[in-house]
């Protein structure tokens, strides 16, 4: 069969040299976890002692961490659960004591929570309109938590402040009227935004993952990239955003992000979920599923060749495309252990100029609890790679007149050690590592490091005409 050559193209990165090739590719081997694995009791005592060396560095009494539905992923990191639609504080003491702070729905949940606590029902927390007896003011129900005159708090919500103005290192990303409550009894001097020592890029205590984590998120990263492999099997004109929308589920696992099915303009009247709007030839299509411990994104245009898009748009694979997914090949082969993160967002920026790419985020993130932690890749950045991190390749491109390229997954970092544990372990989960090492190797050309562990079953998998089932990139020598 005759192989299609798009370009030459220069040296893609240290690692890599080659061209990038459009052609038909074998379809990856679906490789996906077939149940949950609980985090372990080991990892829970793991979580809280972190926590506990972390506060006794920063000279710490007590930490308030903040939960809700959106944001629950630091108070989950202690406790197992995330409040469901209310609002949660942990009061996690330098001793190691804890109280469960819970509204009306969540109280029953401190039975069940992975730390041994006390609890303190605060009904200020519960729904609009529900009962909301109680014989003590917020503030006195603070004091029974343990927030004491004399006490440092470390108060954590989940950003990060870093980077911008000095006076912004007092600021707090939780509701008001905790912020204010514990300020009044504390002072203003003894509260300080502590989100930093789960999530900080460099030394957050939630960066670093065991067997037993990378196994427990694996699970949501291969469900989802599987989801999204269906939605990509399915693509045809005048199928509907919301019949292929509906593949978009994986037995109930709670999204991280929101599900995108949408084709052509997207947006309109400001819906961003799918609509019933038929799937066109030469629109763009964009399809997102993101469950706990990963995301996977695809982009392209819903056509079978260039020819049945707008002339305008015909060169969409050597303008936009191609470079993108050099790009791509690039992210991937460079991560491993050791490698500064600065030198993955500097080959990402030579590679894509973003006066022409126009992209403006970090060329990746890590990835855990939250489709977004935090992230290393950025200008200058101190952080070098290391053993157990999980970090998701996120370079989106905006080059007008052309609809989006985008390829993304996540993949986690695992040294001689860790990969024997997760071996030992998970044995099913090591298979299935191999398979999509293999496959991203020996199909795609990808020269992925041995501590690169890919967590999605379509790492490097990229089809830009969405029409084309047979066809995708791939580095050629």
């Amino acid at each position: 069969m005759k192989k299609t050559v798009l370009t030459d193209v220069d040296i893609l990165s240290q690692e890599v040299h080659g061209r990038v090739r459009y052609d038909v590719r074998p379809h990856p081997p679906v490789t996906i976890g077939l149940e949950p694995v609980d985090l372990t009791e080991y990892t829970m005592r793991e979580h809280k002692e972190k926590v506990l060396a972390a506060m006794r560095k920063r000279d710490i009494d007590v930490l308030a961490v903040y939960g809700d539905r959106e944001h629950g992923a630091n108070f989950g990191y202690l406790t197992g659960f995330e409040p469901r639609f209310e609002e949660g504080l942990l009061v996690f003491h330098k001793n190691g004591d804890a109280v469960l702070m819970l509204g009306n729905e969540n109280l029953k949940m401190t039975q069940y929570a992975r730390i041994k606590a006390q609890a303190v029902h605060v009904p200020h927390f519960s729904l609009p309109n529900q009962p909301m007896k109680t014989d003590y003011k917020f503030s006195e129900l603070l004091g029974r938590a343990g927030i004491q005159k004399g006490r440092t708090v470390g108060i954590v919500g989940w950003k990060l402040f870093t980077g911008l103005f000095e006076e912004n290192k007092k600021m707090f990303d939780v509701p008001g009227f905790i912020v204010d409550s514990i300020k009044g009894i504390c002072g203003d001097g003894a509260v300080l935004n502590a989100t930093d020592l789960f999530i900080h890029p460099l030394y957050g205590v939630r960066l670093q993952m065991n067997a037993n984590e990378i196994a427990h998120y694996e699970y949501g990263a291969s469900q989802a990239a599987y989801c999204v492999y269906k939605v990509m099997d399915s693509i045809e004109p005048e199928k509907t955003e919301l019949e292929l929308a509906d593949l978009l589920a994986a037995h109930g696992q709670p999204p991280s992000v929101q599900t995108i099915c949408a084709s052509g303009q997207r947006f309109t009247n400001a819906v961003a979920a799918p609509r019933n709007k038929k799937i066109e030839t030469g629109e763009p299509v964009t399809v997102t599923m993101g469950l706990r411990g990963g995301l996977t994104h695809r982009c392209g245009y819903a056509v079978s060749d260039e020819q049945q898009l707008h002339p305008g748009k015909r060169n969409y694979l050597e303008r936009v495309a191609v470079p993108y997914y050099r790009a791509l090949t690039a992210w991937y082969s460079g991560i491993g252990i050791g490698v500064k993160a600065a030198d993955i967002y500097r080959r990402t920026e030579e590679i894509l100029p973003v006066e022409t790419y126009g992209w403006s985020l970090n060329p990746g993130h890590y990835v855990a609890e939250e489709e977004w932690m935090s992230s290393p890749f950025y200008p200058d950045s101190p952080v070098v790679l290391k053993s157990g991190m999980m970090l998701q390749m996120d370079i989106i491109i905006h080059v007008k007149g052309y609809g989006g390229a985008n390829a993304e997954d996540g993949a986690a970092l695992a040294d001689e050690s860790l990969r024997n544990q997760i071996k030992e372990h998970y044995p099913e989960l090591w298979k299935r590592f191999e398979k999509r090492r293999e496959y991203m190797r020996n199909i795609l050309g990808i020269p992925i490091k041995d501590e690169m562990l890919p967590m999605s079953m379509l790492c490097g998998y990229f089809r830009p005409y969405l029409l084309d089932k047979q066809k995708a990139f791939y580095i050629a020598d």
